[in-house]
């Protein structure tokens, strides 16, 4: 047991030394790349920035994070190659696949951060309709947001702040209104974001009732909101059952190997096509999550 829980250990930081330095040698090129486009934006530029540019729809991972999800996830690769092949080698290569795991990852940080914008958009919306309602103009209105989510939000480096005081600043160099809200709908990549702006854009060109419309709008964000937080209540016990399920084989093969070594042994066994059926059983195993997820996955 002792020399089994050395090479696991000993397994554990080939892992993170192998994924410190893959990425590290990935990311000298990709900085200077990085830097490179950086300059020419800053060049094109037209209105001075105070902050950067944040695209929503990519997420840049730091070599930190890159680590720690990396290795994370080839430990937990490395338990289930070691579990279900009862094989040191079998089980680093398996772990190998701990290096895929952050490019999941990015997708969840990215959904996560529009999530969080989203909601943040609302409050804008609901703020900058009571500055309409109140007589200000379009500029005067949008200045007024900012102002409102400030008290509301005491961090100054919240998404929306940071979008609205990068509005108002394109504002004051004179630069239409629409150009700028446009760009921060693109960068969002949200829906509501992206109707609101078609909507705002079209009313502006031929004179609509931008506080009406400004209004539904905030109304139909607040009702989608809700709707997915009731579904989220709603099935979070149930993805917490299906995480339970797929976990179930994983204890239960751990147990029997460690318990009842002989009855496991044929599994382990090339000569009995013991690891086809167990790559066979896993496979199975990891399917059935990923359907589960992606059932529960309900969108609005």
């Amino acid at each position: 047991m002792k020399i089994e829980i050395l090479l696991i250990a000993g397994g554990a930081v080939i892992i993170t030394i192998v994924a410190f330095l893959l990425y590290d040698k990935r990311n000298k090129n990709k900085a200077e790349q990085v830097e490179e486009v950086e300059e020419e934006h800053v060049e094109a530029s037209v209105a001075p920035r105070n902050s950067s540019i944040i695209d929503y729809n990519v997420y840049e991972m730091k070599k930190q994070e890159f680590i720690l999800y990396a290795s994370l996830a080839g430990l937990v690769f490395f338990a289930i190659g070691f579990i279900f092949y009862n094989n040191l080698i079998a089980a680093l290569v398996f772990s190998a696949l701990g290096l895929l795991y952050p490019r999941f990852q990015k997708q969840i940080l990215i959904k996560k951060r529009k999530t969080e914008l989203s909601r943040q958009f609302q409050q804008a919306l609901f703020s900058l309709s009571s500055s309409l309602v109140a007589g200000r103009s379009i500029e005067n209105a949008f200045l007024e947001v900012t102002k409102d989510l400030e008290l509301l939000y005491p961090d100054p480096d919240t998404y929306i702040i940071k979008e609205f005081e990068r509005i108002n600043r394109r504002v004051a160099n004179r630069e239409p209104i629409e150009h700028a809200i446009a760009d921060f709908s693109e960068r969002a990549g949200i829906d509501d974001i992206t109707n609101f702006t078609d909507v705002f854009v079209t009313c502006k060109r031929t004179g609509g009732d931008l506080v009406e419309v400004i209004r539904r709008t905030s109304n139909m964000i607040s009702e989608k909101i809700e709707i997915q937080q009731e579904i989220s209540v709603m099935v979070a016990q149930k993805k917490f059952e299906s995480r339970a399920v797929s976990l179930a084989p994983l204890v239960m093969v751990a147990l029997l190997s460690y318990t009842s070594g002989e009855y496991m042994a044929p599994l382990y066994r090339w000569a009995d096509f013991g690891p086809i059926i167990m790559t066979f059983c896993l496979g199975i195993i990891g399917l059935a999550f990923y359907v589960s997820q992606r059932i529960m996955n309900i969108k609005v």
